[in-house]
């Protein structure tokens, strides 16, 4: 007879491949398949950045299923999403992200986006491309590498709570950047695909025109900044972390002139970017 398992001991599954673990507190019941980030073997807590930029041409090392799992709960239950950051750094010891799949996965969307968007304003050539330069390489890379590395700057330099007899932490700086891609993926759906649709309501010079375009900005801006903030907050070593929510009022005040001043926010993109 087969020795029977010690309590607690790994079980192995059909073919050999690990079984899923317990999941973390908080999360039991979710749909969001958090086993298969923290299980895979090739994954194996590496922090090297020229790492993971390798594993982004190695789609076998990408887990697609639990990447759009994320993007899904980003919309619906961003918590969800965030709650596993904790449970990361207990199995991996790193807050971020050792998955380039949801970096990935947005470049082939906007990607995507930028070229509707040509073909929609009748761009070709040179122009086409100046699209998906600035889609992917200003507004997504360039413009999120900024407010991370910010946020990140902020985050250690002011938030963090001081810690008498408890070993020092710092945030990393991929995880900054990580909550900004989460903070992206819905302002995308909103200001690329919604707005997409939309655009031949939004581009009439009417006072309703500018009330629904400067809405969907700000409304796609302010749930970055509520994301972000939860992201942050996450962090058991962060205090006022609700910082992160304070441009919300600037950016809801801005939006109210600029819409009294019949100021349209989609035109004025298309006028100083060409999209």
């Amino acid at each position: 007879l087969a020795r029977a398992s010690a309590p607690g001991q790994n079980r192995r599954g059909r073919g050999g491949g690990p079984s899923l673990r317990s999941a973390p507190p908080g999360l039991a019941g979710t749909m969001l398949p958090i086993h298969i980030e923290s299980e895979r073997p090739s994954f194996a807590a590496c922090t090297s950045f020229s790492e993971y930029l390798r594993r982004m041409v190695q789609y076998a090392q990408m887990d697609m299923n639990y990447t759009f799992a994320q993007m899904i709960y980003l919309c619906m239950a961003p918590r969800k999403v965030y709650q596993l950051t904790s449970y990361r750094k207990q199995t991996k010891n790193q807050w971020a992200r050792d998955d380039p799949a949801f970096i990935v996965v947005l470049v082939f969307f906007l990607s995507v986006a930028s070229v509707s968007y040509g073909l929609a304003l009748q761009l070709q050539g040179s122009a086409m491309i100046r699209v998906i330069a600035l889609f992917v390489g200003i507004h997504f890379v360039l413009i999120g590498m900024a407010v991370a590395s910010c946020a990140w700057f902020i985050s250690n330099k002011y938030l963090r709570a001081q810690s008498i007899h408890g070993v020092e932490q710092r945030m990393e700086w991929m995880y900054a950047f990580d909550i900004h891609c989460n903070s992206f993926f819905p302002l995308f759906l909103v200001l690329y695909v919604v707005h997409y649709f939309l655009l031949p309501l939004l581009l009439k010079p009417t006072l309703v025109a500018a009330i629904i375009g400067n809405t969907l900005y700000a409304g796609a801006l302010c749930y970055y900044l509520f994301i972000t903030s939860l992201g942050y907050s996450m962090l058991p070593f962060l205090e006022r972390t609700e910082v992160f929510l304070y441009p919300m009022v600037p950016v809801i005040v801005s939006v109210v002139i600029l819409t009294v001043l019949r100021i349209n926010l989609t035109v004025l993109s298309i006028s100083l970017f060409g999209v």
